[in-house]
């Protein structure tokens, strides 16, 4: 691949819309991005589905059954929540968590404080819950805020305590979580943190911490995800006490009565409970299995590499391709970013490329129809819709360079003109031209034959340029036949209003010639130079003499005379050549062939 040839500009600036996809992907003032990030993350846990959970953890449910049958108001009597702590711990549970905030005194009396506390410290596997509390108002936060741990009396024979705060992203979901909260410049230690450890001090295996204290939750799955037990079969006796031997013991509650559920991955209509979140926390912790963020870095230089690829496409490849090829990229993108989460837990942007190669595409696509309009413009001047258009196609204007190639040439002239037309008003002149130049250029460019130039009422056109056509001429003669039958109207018209008779002489010559984009540094045109030129135009000049409207020379009577009738018109000697050239005349046979006098 040769360097110098690669649209550098396209791809530069597809790197440089790729650096800003990366860059508006970090700094989303908006949101935009950012909440789509976001539902990408949940649409990749979708896509990989939920996971079998590894670590013990149970959770004992306060759901709408044991409401039914407890038959009690919330807050329940504390003195139940102790009996339920001797209950679990008869059957040697490793950590019992109670997901419950017991901030004021019981309402049930110091008794029933009293008795839950004898089962905290009975059990001395207990840790209990504390509330972080942050008062919010029009978008800030107060610098004050209060740490509110469980009552003295039930925390003194607690095995730990720590806040218990879920953290939410910008969208409501809860995706992340703290092994510690920041609270008069001291880290607490947070509740689901004081589970792990006392989980890895009871001998449950467990892999090392997370090296920053925030991370991303792997969720298991949805809110059932984790083994259940209903509240009020434990403390009924129904559920024996050896199946949480062993186990992390979660009590909290699941039903949407109580208001503790929000919205995760695995349940966007706010169904997973806290008491589940926590599951799925202490589940990531001691698996060490946390979701990884992508670094900026890396989501950049993809993104970068995406938009140069996607300039350097566009600016090859036809849009239709181009568009196939982008849109594979895209796809093969996506589907590394799912493998990435789900085989390595990596999770990286999914916008920044897509943007980043879309985009570029657009422009380029864009940018590329805006220039070939005005190319199309520019060569409708000399060739044909179907020429201009493949032209166009090859977006190539190598083809158009001066070389040297056979080709034939017609020259044509309206005899009788130039007399007539000085009795004329410039406009009728003008109007007689315009109509006169567009039917017999549609004529050359049905023939595949290319206009040269326009000069008065003469035309020069060239076959065999800029493609080439083995039949060049006898497309210059099929032409030249054309020309005398769409003459025949315009001159009755003509004659009719001004007593004039009007003919069509035309010269084709075939032979070797300089053709392509020739001129000074100011000024191009698409033309053809040489002798071959220079005798079409001679022969167009004596077709007065031998009265017959068209004039062929011998190399193009060579490459047609059996495919029309032609007469030898003899041999004549013509300006610049020494030798007599031998000259033909073709014989139009269709009833319309008849023209005007010469």
């Amino acid at each position: 691949m040769n360097l110098a040839n690669l649209p550098w500009r396209a791809i530069i600036a597809g790197s440089l819309v790729g650096l800003a996809a990366a860059l508006a992907d970090v700094y989303d003032f908006s949101g935009f991005l950012t909440n789509n990030e976001l539902k990408a993350v949940n649409g990749q846990f979708a896509l990989r589905g939920p996971r079998v959970p590894a670590s013990p953890v149970v959770i004992i449910t306060i759901d709408e059954d044991s409401f039914a049958e407890l038959n009690l108001p919330w807050p329940w009597p504390r003195a139940l929540h102790g009996k339920l702590i001797d209950l679990v711990t008869r059957g040697k549970p490793a950590v019992i968590a109670l997901d419950i905030l017991f901030l004021e005194p019981s309402a049930h009396g110091p008794q029933d404080d009293e008795a839950l506390a004898q089962s905290i410290a009975r059990s001395g596997k207990v840790v209990l819950a504390a509330g972080l509390s942050e008062v919010r108002e029009s978008g800030w936060i107060k610098e004050k805020r209060d740490l509110n741990p469980p009552l003295p009396l039930l925390r003194e024979g607690a095995a730990a305590w720590g806040p218990v705060n879920i953290i939410t992203d910008r969208d409501a979901f809860v995706r992340r979580s703290r092994l510690t909260l920041d609270f008069q410049d001291k880290e607490w230690a947070g509740f689901d943190l004081q589970i792990y450890r006392k989980a890895k001090a009871a001998g449950i295996p467990a892999a090392p911490l997370p090296g920053s204290s925030e991370f991303l939750i792997n969720y298991a799955g949805p809110p059932g995800a984790f083994p259940r037990v209903a509240y009020s079969r434990v403390v009924s006796g129904e559920i024996s006490p050896e199946v949480f031997e062993g186990q992390i013991v979660l009590v909290g509650a699941t039903t949407q009565i109580l208001h503790d559920v929000f919205p995760t991955p695995f349940a966007p209509l706010r169904t997973m409970p806290g008491v589940a979140i926590h599951a799925n926390i202490l589940d990531t912790l001691l698996q060490g299995i946390p979701i990884r963020r992508g670094p900026v870095w890396l989501d950049a230089v993809l993104a970068i590499v995406a938009g140069g690829a996607a300039g350097w496409i566009a600016s090859v490849f036809r849009p239709l391709p181009a568009f196939l090829l982008v849109l594979a990229g895209a796809g093969g993108f996506l589907a590394g970013t799912h493998a990435a989460f789900r085989f390595g837990r990596l999770w990286l942007d999914v916008l920044p490329v897509p943007l980043a190669l879309f985009i570029p595409y657009v422009g380029v696509v864009i940018k590329n129809f805006a220039q070939e309009q005005l190319e199309k413009r520019r060569l409708s001047r000399f060739f044909s819709p179907n020429v201009v258009t493949e032209i166009v196609r090859q977006k190539d204007d190598a083809g158009l360079g001066a070389s040297r190639r056979r080709m034939t040439v017609l020259f044509s002239d309206i005899r009788g003109f130039t007399s007539m037309s000085e009795k004329m008003e410039p406009e009728e002149v003008v109007d007689f031209l315009r109509e006169y130049l567009s039917d017999m250029t549609d004529a050359v460019f049905s023939h595949g034959g290319t206009v040269d130039k326009y000069i008065g009422d003469a035309i020069m056109a060239l076959y065999n340029v800029p493609f080439e056509a083995p039949d060049h001429a006898a497309q210059a003669v099929r032409t030249a036949l054309e020309f005398q039958r769409r003459l025949a109207p315009l001159a009755e018209r003509f004659a009719a209003k001004h007593r004039g008779t009007l003919a069509c002489g035309v010269g084709i010559n075939t032979g070797d010639a300089v053709v392509g984009t020739i001129g000074s540094r100011q000024r191009l045109e698409y033309t053809a130079i040489g002798d071959t030129i220079n005798l079409g135009s001679r022969l167009e000049s004596i077709t007065k003499d031998f009265n017959v409207p068209v004039v062929i020379s011998e190399a193009t009577w060579l490459e047609v005379k059996d495919l029309f009738e032609t007469r030898y018109l003899g041999e004549v000697h013509v300006k610049g050549k020494e030798i007599p050239v031998k000259i033909y005349t073709v014989i139009d046979k269709e009833p319309a062939a008849a023209a005007a006098p010469v």
